[in-house]
């Protein structure tokens, strides 16, 4: 069977730079290292990994694969694929780059933060506004009361498996055409625990922990917008071995409003108005979260004018002051017209003639000349 090609072992491009070489291949290390996976075809992912490293990461090696491919990379040889006794894949080595030391074992009882969890919280608009407390329910694996996490039955322990010596793995020693290989897996009599639990605890199984709902006190902070998350300290799935819990993450999610829309701390509205409003101008009452108040409506006003509610928006999450509503004019016009209404208006375009129309246009035509002054 030919061999794959380095590069799409890797998953890197033809050109990849050192650096993106050396960090692919230790996202593949330590995803199939033998000490980690204990899958199949790990191990030989894994060596195929570490070949495809030798060569690229070697600049003379890589000219000579680059122009001859594998031939010319076996042409220059590989290091360590010679024979005599070696360590599968140099241990030494990964264990150095991962693990701080050349083939120290993780202790499989040591202490492991629990994972984080993930809330989704819908809030009404006025909710995200103003903030809320609120109370929620979680469903999750928390240290079982009844043996303490333990998993053993109360008034029983549990030792240390035979099998790997409490080591959590098992190693199998092969000679290959590439000198002796090591291969570790977990150990399936204790499951890597290193520990066997002779009684099992009528609780939990055996596991530890047990599925609780939890019931989380959460403040949400006023301002908070959709897509921010609050992070709940210690409130995730129960710690391994006595290890901490891991942490809650509530994500923020805010219905719409039928009136208001919001972009960041700002708040837009569309406020309607008729044409004689408009013309003659008015005092109208507005609607914002913080209660109605008045906005002066100018005599003159076109359609589309926007006025300014100064701190009339949301408050910033971070404390740091208000924004402010933008209330957007839309003129009205009537579609339905009684015959009295009709005459009027006649008789208004009779008096104004093309006056007004005359004065917007020579306005408009004004300021675009004065746009393009030098």
């Amino acid at each position: 069977m030919s061999k794959r090609d380095y590069y799409e072992i890797l998953g890197v491009e033809k050109g990849a730079s050192k650096d993106e070489i050396k960090k692919a291949y230790r996202k593949m290390a330590r995803q199939y290292h033998p000490d980690v996976n204990s899958e199949e075809d790990s191990a030989e992912k894994f060596k195929e990994a570490k070949e495809a490293y030798e060569v690229l990461s070697n600049d003379q090696k890589r000219q000579q694969y680059d122009q001859f491919g594998h031939a010319g990379a076996q042409g220059q040889g590989f290091g360590g694929f010679g024979g005599g006794a070696q360590d599968f894949g140099g241990f030494g080595d990964i264990f150095d780059m991962f693990f701080g030391g050349g083939g120290r074992r993780r202790d499989p009882n040591a202490p492991q933060q629990g994972a984080d969890l993930q809330y989704s919280m819908i809030l009404e608009f006025e909710e995200a506004i103003f903030g809320k407390e609120t109370d929620v329910s979680i469903p999750k694996e928390e240290e079982c009361e009844t043996c303490d996490g333990s998993g053993a039955k109360p008034g029983t322990k549990t030792k240390t498996c035979s099998h790997c010596e409490g080591s959590g793995q098992l190693n199998t020693e092969q000679n290959t055409p590439f000198g002796r290989v090591v291969n570790r897996r977990v150990c399936h009599h204790c499951n890597g625990t290193g520990r066997i639990i002779p009684e099992k605890c009528n609780t939990c199984g055996g596991t530890g922990k047990e599925r609780k709902q939890d019931k989380i006190h959460i403040s949400i902070p006023a301002g908070i917008d959709e897509g921010q998350q609050i992070r709940v300290s210690g409130k995730g799935e129960a710690g391994v071995n006595g290890g901490p819990p891991g942490d809650l993450y509530v994500v923020i999610q805010v219905k719409s409003h039928d009136f208001f829309e919001r972009e960041g701390d700002h708040i837009f509205c569309e406020l309607p108005v008729t044409f004689v409003q408009a013309a003659l101008g008015d005092e109208i009452e507005v609607p914002t979260v913080h209660g109605n108040v008045m906005l002066k409506i100018t005599a003159g006003t076109q359609t589309g004018k926007v006025f300014r509610l100064k701190g009339k928006g949301a408050p910033n999450v971070r404390g740091t002051g208000h924004g402010d509503q933008h209330v957007q004019v839309r003129v009205i016009t009537p579609n339905k017209l009684t015959d009295r209404q009709k005459e009027l208006l006649r008789e208004f375009n009779d008096i104004s003639g093309n006056e007004a129309t005359d004065e917007q246009e020579s306005s408009f035509f004004q300021r675009f000349k004065n746009a393009f002054k030098s």
